[in-house]
């Protein structure tokens, strides 16, 4: 099967700074793709330019047989971002937000009126005439979740979505995941919770900009001889800043 997404040799580099270093991946229908990296290690900007928020300085990616970044108006509707940091208007409310960001994405009319509506569904009554920046984070992510997927899209990112929330609400999100996986969607999740990628179908690690490791857990622990995705990401890791030295 052909992959949804593949990214050739992607490169990001900021002056003299190279933040993404010639990565080299695919995405696959239905699946969900693990991305673990240290802080700064290249997984927002790599994601940033999959989606078309950074220009590329090397490299392409197609994205359902076309080029992301000549076609970029025709896949906006097919891609759904949630950011790191919630993407979302913290003075609006639940409400507000997903007007505003229904409205940006091309919604209009009834259809806009139905999708916000279900917000109601999505989280508590009490919260969707309350602003964001009040509500709990779980509340916080939930909406900021139902915003990324307001035009249905079939492939979506996540950027550490469940940074700083508490085990629960951690829990409950990965049950949206694979109810998103199980209608056929796409996505990849960046995370800083090595536990979190036994819930991945593959994983791909990224240090200093370079993809230095991928694979299914499975075949990543069969490879290395070690059983924890800690130990297997650490080991990853320090192999790799031997290699730079």
């Amino acid at each position: 099967m052909k992959p949804v997404i593949e990214v050739d040799n992607l490169t990001k580099t900021f002056g003299s700074f190279t933040a993404v270093n010639g990565i080299c991946f695919d995405i696959r229908k239905g699946e969900i793709l693990g991305f673990i990296g240290p802080n700064g290690a290249g997984k927002t900007t790599t994601i940033k330019m999959i989606i078309g928020l950074l220009r590329i300085s090397e490299g392409r990616v197609i994205i359902n047989g076309m080029d992301a970044a000549r076609n970029r108006r025709r896949l906006k509707r097919h891609i759904g971002y949630m950011s790191q940091k919630f993407s979302l208007y913290p003075t609006l409310t639940a409400k507000e937000n997903a007007v505003f960001f229904g409205g940006v994405s091309g919604l209009s009319g009834k259809l806009l009126h139905d999708r916000v509506s279900a917000l109601r569904e999505w989280i508590p009554e009490q919260y969707y005439f309350q602003k964001t920046e009040d509500m709990p984070p779980g509340i916080r992510q939930n909406v900021a979740l139902f915003v990324c997927l307001l035009t249905d899209p079939d492939i979506i990112f996540l950027d550490e979505p469940t940074s700083g929330v508490d085990p629960e609400v951690r829990r409950r999100f990965w049950e949206d995941i694979y109810r998103l996986k199980k209608q056929g969607k796409t996505l990849l999740v960046s995370t800083h919770n090595l536990d979190e990628v036994e819930y991945c179908d593959r994983v791909l690690i990224i240090h200093r900009g370079d993809l230095i490791a991928q694979g299914e857990p499975s075949q990543l622990r069969r490879d290395s001889g070690l059983d924890s995705m800690e130990d297997i990401f650490k080991t990853a890791i320090e192999n790799h800043e031997t290699d730079l030295t």
